[in-house]
């Protein structure tokens, strides 16, 4: 079981709250710290058998791929078969793990790579996230309204990998070499799971819908297009087009133009920081 953290200590908790709780319980548990002493210091307060590496990060992008890929070797270095990834701010359901654990045991003799994503429900604000910590989260939960909806033993196999995302996830240690991990190319917000979830096609491969692996995300502030990351998806999305051949998180890049925050140049057909804001923000 890998998350990667920096800051959303209190959600970290709510996190290994469902994971002490899980019906069958992760062998290992893997908290990668990105720069953050205090996501190290509740990992190993809180969760049984624990390995915490920790990144040294500079500046406000975070090394999310990075990070996801040192916390899976941190895990095969212990022997995992399966590995489930869940971002910090998500708490699983008692039979998550279990769940994961099944259908992976059912896919570990196919060649091409299987990633399994589990649903992902949206829990209400609430004045401080120690209220999540309480059995019935999926009563107060908002399914994802463009992802299936399943029956608890349901599994919907798709071939469209842009769907895949990497709030909740499992994947076997075999076919997680196949298909490379993460890349490193990209830094800060955006884009890195969408690239994932190309390699897993480019291998391939498929997405398995899994009912019952339910994940209940812990509210927190956004902001649609996130503002906040507009150089790292910039940058990210160039990126990724020039490994992919077309521009992920449109409706970001275009909030981005809508706002004058953002164009692509028509000379190298390469999106760019408008000027206006460039400035702004020295």
């Amino acid at each position: 079981m890998v998350t990667i953290a920096r800051g959303r200590v209190e959600h970290l908790r709510g996190q290994a709250w469902g994971l002490v709780r899980q019906s069958r319980p992760a062998d290992l548990h893997v908290v990668v710290s990105m720069g953050d002493p205090e996501v190290t210091r509740v990992a190993r307060e809180l969760l049984p058998r624990v390995r915490t590496p920790g990144m040294d990060v500079t500046g406000d992008d975070l090394p999310l791929s990075a990070a996801r890929n040192a916390g899976a070797a941190a895990a095969l270095e212990e022997g995992a078969d399966h590995l489930v990834f869940l971002d910090v701010d998500c708490i699983p359901g008692e039979g998550t793990l279990a769940r994961y654990d099944r259908v992976l045991r059912d896919v570990a003799d196919r060649h091409h790579p299987v990633v399994a994503c589990g649903e992902v429900s949206y829990l209400p604000p609430v004045a401080h996230p120690s209220e999540y910590r309480q059995p019935g989260l999926s009563d107060l939960a908002s399914p994802h309204p463009a992802r299936p909806r399943l029956a608890p033993d349901e599994v919907v196999e798709d071939g469209d990998l842009r769907l895949f995302w990497s709030l909740s996830f499992a994947v076997t240690a075999k076919h997680w070499r196949r298909i490379g991990g993460f890349s490193e190319d990209y830094t800060g917000y955006g884009a890195e799971d969408t690239d994932f979830g190309q390699r897993v096609a480019s291998a391939g491969g498929s997405l398995l819908w899994t009912g019952g692996a339910a994940a209940y995300h812990q509210h927190h502030p956004t902001s649609s297009p996130p503002t906040q990351h507009l150089h790292s998806i910039i940058s990210n999305a160039n990126t990724f087009r020039d490994t992919w051949g077309w521009f992920p998180m449109e409706g970001w890049l275009d909030g981005f133009a809508a706002r004058g925050l953002a164009h692509v140049d028509p000379t190298t057909d390469r999106w760019v920081v408008s000027a206006q804001r460039s400035r702004s923000s020295c």
